[in-house]
């Protein structure tokens, strides 16, 4: 089974809340929400990889030095095995815009149960409320 290497980020805003965005109409698992981020291009390092999918998705400038490992996520989809890295970062600047079509939402932690994730996303949620509560 080949192994898929994606990265993700829980952007925390100054409330404590974080960013997930909707998957939009024509891609795989439409409609789900997600934490932003991405496939990794040839050769491309995880941090970079991520700077890269901030900018392209939500318009934002983020400083390698502000995001943080927290977790990973190893899911077998039927025709691949999912592993994602979960970052967070809690600086960056701009505003988080939908630069994709994708629906942006910021949620406590604690709410996160409230929308539907493919199933690699959902076990990064216990990790996000020990780290800034529910």
């Amino acid at each position: 089974m080949r192994i898929v290497l994606v990265v993700a980020c829980a952007l925390i805003d100054t409330d404590g809340r974080i960013l997930i965005a909707q998957r939009p109409e024509g891609k795989n698992l439409a409609g789900l929400w997600e934490f932003p981020g991405g496939k990794l291009e040839p050769g491309e390092r995880l941090e970079a990889s991520l700077i890269r999918e901030l900018s392209e998705e939500l318009g934002i400038s983020v400083k390698e030095a502000c995001l943080a490992p927290l977790t990973f996520a190893s899911h077998a989809y039927e025709d691949f095995h999912l592993l994602m890295p979960l970052y967070v970062c809690r600086r960056w600047e701009g505003t988080p815009q939908p630069l994709e079509g994708q629906a942006l939402k910021w949620v406590r932690a604690g709410k996160l149960r409230d929308y539907p994730m493919p199933p690699a996303d959902e076990p990064l949620i216990s990790h996000l409320i020990g780290l800034v509560g529910a």
